[in-house]
């Protein structure tokens, strides 16, 4: 696969909840090593879409493309298969209370893979590492802050090498300070290991600075409305709803021209 093409494409998906329209008529792509953000009011549905793009709901209309291969219509063997390239970071981290991190991290691996203990155990370590928090596999959940939970899940995604990363509100929760560092690490897997990452945010500050692409999804229209480069969305988008979104408050945005100004 080119890295033009696209990795990620939903055609004409429509998602219910009964007679209950959520969202109609999504169609997009997501192009390798690209990071793509799904944004929008409450309600409007966006970690409902990533459900359908994990596997966990079937649409009530449309179609989800992993390249070639329709998810939906594929049998479970090579579905499962599929779902096996993604690793995804859940709003709350997702880690067992039970586990340390470092067990945590060994799960997907025990049950996918044929590595040795030690192999594990030093696969675990490099996972740590990456996410900052070498020499922290023996910690409880309970004895971590809110932002290093959320790295240890991300760490957790990650064990399998997946090509696409899914994050459902990762900031939600976290300080300014956490939060700039986890949308840090985000931009520095795309660049480094070249993912494709899909990322569920209504954060401004996080907008502006992980996604090369954002889309929009409304309320009230039950569409999407708006697709693009969210700074240029901000100022060229003829949706006013969507240039209000990406207005409030003002902060973000100068804040984002003013650490690329820094850079």
């Amino acid at each position: 696969m080119q890295a033009n093409e696209a990795h990620i494409r939903v055609e004409d998906l429509t998602m219910a909840f009964g007679d209950f329209v959520i969202q109609r008529k999504l169609t997009f792509s997501v192009r390798r090593g690209e990071t793509v953000v799904i944004m929008g009011g409450s309600g409007c549905g966006k970690s409902t879409l990533l459900r359908h793009l994990i596997g966990l709901q079937r649409p009530a209309h449309g179609r989800v493309f992993y390249g070639k291969t329709d998810l939906w219509e594929a049998e479970p063997e090579t579905r499962n298969a599929l779902m096996r390239r993604t690793g995804i970071l859940y709003q709350s981290g997702a880690l067992w209370s039970s586990m340390t991190l470092a067990e945590n991290i060994a799960v997907p691996l025990e049950a996918y893979t044929s590595l040795s203990t030690r192999e594990i155990g030093d696969v675990v370590e490099l996972k740590l590492a990456l996410v900052g928090l070498a020499g922290f596999g023996g910690f409880y959940p309970s004895e971590i802050s809110g932002g290093m939970k959320k790295r240890a899940g991300l760490a957790r995604a990650m064990a399998l090498d997946p090509e696409i990363l899914y994050f459902d509100e990762p900031s939600a929760g976290l300080d300014p300070i956490s939060a700039k560092r986890l949308d840090d690490l985000i931009i520095e897997l795309r660049e480094s290991l070249g993912a494709t990452i899909v990322v569920v945010t209504h954060e401004l500050a996080s907008i502006f600075a992980i996604a090369t692409r954002a889309l929009f999804l409304d309320v009230e229209t039950r569409t999407m409305i708006a697709e693009g480069n969210p700074r240029e969305l901000l100022t060229r988008c003829p949706e006013e709803k969507v240039r209000r979104f990406l207005n409030r408050g003002n902060e973000a945005p100068l804040r984002a021209e003013q650490e690329e100004v820094n850079a």
